[in-house]
């Protein structure tokens, strides 16, 4: 088997329903621009507040693909 590299990034998904739509907001977005995406880890789960209410879950979501990069 041919060895492989992958780069990983952290993205922030934002929803006002919930952590899971958040985590698969920064998902959808990603696949929109990177291919073969491969792993996706939540690392973080918060929440924006105003006034004491929930406005906007958030998901810190790291997000793996192959690397396919050529130098520098």
């Amino acid at each position: 088997m041919a060895e492989s590299v992958y780069k990983v990034i952290e993205l922030v998904g934002t929803s006002t329903d919930s952590w899971e739509k958040a985590a698969a907001a920064a998902i959808q977005r990603a696949g929109a621009s990177l291919r073969d995406l491969r792993i996706a880890e939540v690392v973080e789960l918060d929440m924006q507040l105003e006034d004491g209410k929930v406005r906007a879950y958030r998901a810190r979501v790291k997000v793996s693909f192959k690397y396919e990069g050529g130098d520098g």
